[in-house]
């Protein structure tokens, strides 16, 4: 057998050679690092997303094997910086005052002038970042966009994002995202530890003591000053939603329950917001009918008919498609639906109130009704017996490929809503506490936990 190193070294070598014989077949070159961002990647080639996935995990468990302990930890141990600047960077529109100038670049005093910071200040941010492949340094203080940095840029132009903070991350959602983790979850992680240290209610947060609130998130976000950081959250998980394919929610083995039900049927969205899921599950599955539930403040207001109206105009009104205002912590009254489903609902709250979501839904349940969690599905780093093997000498999870995302989202569950991303055997259990039997699972992104009325 190859040393661990060796087999480390083979993984990626072969995964190269995967990725460039992708590209070469399409007749497409691979993306530049130094280039901005073009869509149109292969990534969502089941051989492609399986060769990067590996590339990524054995590259960063060969440098954590080659480097000096010390230079690891102390790599880590500072990490806040990398938040710090990103976040700086994005809240004051770098990368949209970069986005026009081309390869060659614009002087970091140009660019100060700008964005109102001093440039040798700036300069220094901006090399951190570029060090780190963030922007690119084409001449001494000279920076452009890259890949990375360019996928920043956000909607409006640049002198409106000066000019209203409230709208600036309007129709950007992958900024939106960078500047929530960098602001809201960033200042928040600094009381995990405090909070971890000392028993605390389930409704109490990390959040709550870096912030000196009492509040919710969600109550939290509705605050005057804090009302362009909610409308900047919500932009960032609607682009975020959108970039998943349909087919997470589509297909699978889940579907065979609204493939074999019968017509008229009725399919409850719980907690759906608007309802972009039930959109696409009512396209797929025109014989169903659907209910979408969520808070008054989403369903009672012109956003959720509007967003029925522009994307499925007779849905409403021909009643395959019912809004409806519904707390899920008080009695489902939606009684023997077919199916009751939640997506990424688990996630935001801790295992008690989780149980009293679900036995309101068992309560209205009838003997047949299913239950559906569309959630994340934490997987281990260790070998996992129930799930296949990782190939030698790779975490069970792939390190940062696979578990990376659910790790860092674990901690960010934890930090601002005391939820938590939960592994298979935890859902099961979720189940067995609130009188529904867990049946199966489709692995994916968004995993699809099935039981049935126990």
């Amino acid at each position: 057998m190859a040393t661990p190193l060796k087999a480390l070294a083979n993984l990626i070598s072969s995964s190269v050679q995967t990725l460039e014989s992708a590209y070469s077949k399409k007749g497409v070159a691979f993306p530049s690092l130094d280039d901005p961002f073009q869509p149109g990647s292969l990534n969502n080639e089941p051989d492609v997303e399986t060769a990067t996935n590996l590339i990524i995990a054995a590259a960063h468990q060969i440098i954590a094997t080659v480097r000096q302990p010390v230079d690891t930890v102390y790599d880590y141990a500072p990490a806040m910086y990398m938040s710090a600047a990103l976040g700086l960077a994005v809240d004051i529109n770098v990368p949209d005052v970069l986005k026009d100038v081309g390869p060659q670049g614009l002087h970091v005093n140009e660019i100060g002038r700008e964005v109102e910071i001093d440039g040798d200040m700036l300069a220094r941010v901006l090399r951190y970042l570029a060090t780190r492949h963030v922007f690119r340094e084409v001449a001494p203080n000279v920076f452009a966009n890259n890949r990375l940095s360019s996928i920043l840029v956000k909607a409006h132009p640049f002198g409106q994002l000066k000019a209203n903070q409230l709208t600036k991350y309007d129709g950007a959602s992958t900024a939106a995202m960078v500047g929530h983790f960098t602001d809201d979850a960033f200042k928040s992680s600094v009381s995990l530890a405090t909070y971890l240290r000392s028993p605390r209610e389930d409704s109490e947060t990390p959040l709550n003591l870096a912030w000196g609130t009492n509040a919710s998130m969600w109550e939290w976000f509705q605050e005057g000053g804090n009302k362009w950081r909610g409308r900047r959250f919500f932009t960032a998980i609607t682009g975020a939603f959108e970039h998943f394919p349909p087919a997470l929610f589509t297909d699978g083995e889940w579907c065979r329950l609204s493939i074999y039900l019968p017509d008229g049927s009725v399919v409850v969205d719980v907690g759906g917001g608007v309802g972009p899921v039930t959109l696409l599950l009512a396209k797929a599955f025109p014989n169903l009918k659907f209910v979408v539930e969520d808070q008054e403040e989403v369903i009672s207001t012109l956003r959720a008919r509007k967003f029925w109206e522009d994307q499925a105009p007779n849905a409403i009104a021909d009643g395959s498609v019912l809004l409806k205002v519904q707390n899920f912590f008080e009695p489902q009254t939606v009684k023997h639906a077919a199916v009751y489903f939640l997506r990424m609902i688990m996630h935001d709250w801790p295992d008690s109130a989780c149980v009293v979501i679900l036995k309101n839904l068992r309560a209205a349940a009838s003997s047949s009704s299913k239950l559906v969690i569309f959630d994340a599905m934490m997987p281990y780093a260790c070998a996992d017996p129930s799930g296949p093997p990782s190939p030698y000498p790779l975490l069970g999870n792939l390190g940062l490929a696979v578990g990376g995302f659910v790790t860092m989202f674990d901690l960010q569950m934890l930090t601002l809503l005391n939820g938590k991303e939960r592994t298979l055997s935890q859902f099961a259990q979720l189940g067995a506490a609130s009188g529904w039997k867990f049946e199966g699972v489709r692995p994916g992104i968004f995993a699809a936990f099935e039981f049935s009325a126990a």
